[in-house]
């Protein structure tokens, strides 16, 4: 099988993927908003949870992902690590979108506001500027070791950031709830809201796995035309 077939291949598997991830984001939708009850302090806007809070942990998974295949890169240039480490730093970025544009909604109708600068707010904003920043320079720099140099960087910058994230809401003063899952206690919600929230991490994580590896086959695929342009050249 030729790398063109390994890529399309790839591709194919990730589309599937990304097909079946959506239709059970769908029923974890009517789950959520038809069999999950409603909070009884925060009202009917505590279901953005089942979509911000799978989003962010997505999210800052992608980053670290990105981070760990950064450093792998470093010790064995491989340039197939740099383009895995590219797909999931732009998976995590449109992610980080959903849960940029989710919190301030579910804000606004608990802490009425849609924004505050504290802690957990503003370092989140800064890890997705962070990598927004990756995702330009990796378009602006030419040369493809000395892109994948620098993005490396830039990735495990990221992978120091989330930890930090995590733990923002014990180190400071914040409006951001603590963790209701990932903590050392028992997670601190009903079960019937957390077969829900489980069940949409799952999906968002399927979600991740389709998005990363249609996105890597196109970067091989593009990367094979290039080889072509130069040797035609």
């Amino acid at each position: 099988m030729t790398r063109r077939e390994r890529a399309l291949g790839m591709a194919r598997t990730g589309q599937i993927i990304t097909v079946v991830s959506l239709l059970a984001l769908a029923g974890v939708f009517v789950r959520a908003l038809a069999f999950t009850p409603v909070d009884r302090l925060q009202g009917p806007a505590q279901k953005i949870l089942y979509i911000h809070a799978p989003a962010g942990t997505m999210s800052l998974m992608a980053f670290a992902v990105c981070g760990l295949l950064s450093l792998m890169y470093l010790a064995m240039r491989d340039r197939r690590l740099d383009r895995a480490a590219a797909a999931s730093a732009e998976v995590g970025v449109a992610f980080a979108v959903a849960m940029l544009t989710t919190g301030p909604i579910w804000g606004k109708a608990v802490w009425g506001t849609w924004w505050a600068w504290d802690a957990r707010l503003t370092s989140t904003l800064f890890i997705f500027l962070l990598f927004v920043g990756y995702l330009i320079m990796r378009d602006a720099v030419i040369d493809p070791d000395q892109r994948a140099r620098f993005s490396a960087v830039i990735g495990i910058m990221g992978l120091v950031l989330v930890p930090f994230i995590h733990l923002t809401v014990y180190m400071f003063r914040t409006l951001h709830p603590d963790p209701t899952l990932i903590k050392p206690s028992a997670p601190s919600m009903p079960g019937v809201m957390l077969v829900t929230l489980l069940s949409s991490i799952g999906v968002f994580i399927l979600l991740y796995a389709g998005f990363v590896t249609q996105r890597y086959a196109v970067a091989a695929l593009q990367e094979m035309r290039e080889e072509e342009m130069l040797r035609d050249s």
